[in-house]
């Protein structure tokens, strides 16, 4: 059996611990992961983007000038006041707390960011994920994935997690990238 998904009280200890517990503003792999997925999502604009897991919203930071309406969500609130002062100077971008994925925005969306937050879901939440991901996302869409590829200790591995989100979703991979440590999928929706 596999252990469950991570709830709120996992990251309330991490964040307690450490307002950037990733190291999202120093570390050198975050800052070259997040100029790739920049780079995969640049070539347009989004109408309305959701990014799962936006943490202290350095990714929300970059990402939100693409799009009319941004909003990122975090199972607690700790990290949501550091993301709101961020991007406080971008108007179309929100952040709220919100339990993935039993709690889903009811947007028609274009642009979904799920980087480094699958590996926190068991199995079935995954499929629940792959579930709102088919009945919110437009055609055309585009669905952003970045999962670390070395060994964790989550209900599951980051690979795994992808692979299964995107076999479920049916979704077509335009662009695969391997970096030092994660896998970059842009999945879009035909």
């Amino acid at each position: 059996m596999t252990a469950p998904s991570r709830d709120a009280a996992h990251f309330e200890r991490l964040y307690a611990a450490n307002p950037d517990p990733w190291g999202f503003t120093t570390s050198a792999y975050e800052q070259e992961k997040y100029a790739r997925s920049l780079a995969a999502l640049a070539d347009r604009r989004y109408a309305s983007a959701f990014e799962v897991g936006c943490s202290i919203g350095v990714l929300s930071r970059q990402v939100a000038p693409l799009c009319e309406r941004f909003l990122g969500v975090d199972i607690t609130d700790m990290p949501l006041d550091a993301a709101r002062r961020r991007c406080g100077d971008l108007p179309q971008a929100r952040f709220l707390r919100m339990v993935i994925p039993a709690e889903w925005p009811e947007a028609s969306l274009d642009l979904v960011v799920l980087s480094e937050v699958l590996y926190f879901l068991d199995g079935p939440d995954i499929s629940q994920v792959a579930t709102r991901l088919r009945e919110h996302l437009q055609p055309g869409g585009r669905v952003l994935l970045v999962n670390w590829t070395g060994a964790l200790d989550d209900p599951n591995q980051g690979i795994a997690a992808a692979d299964r989100c995107i076999a479920e979703t049916g979704f077509s991979i335009s662009l695969r990238q391997m970096g030092k440590g994660y896998r970059l999928d842009l999945l879009q929706r035909d």
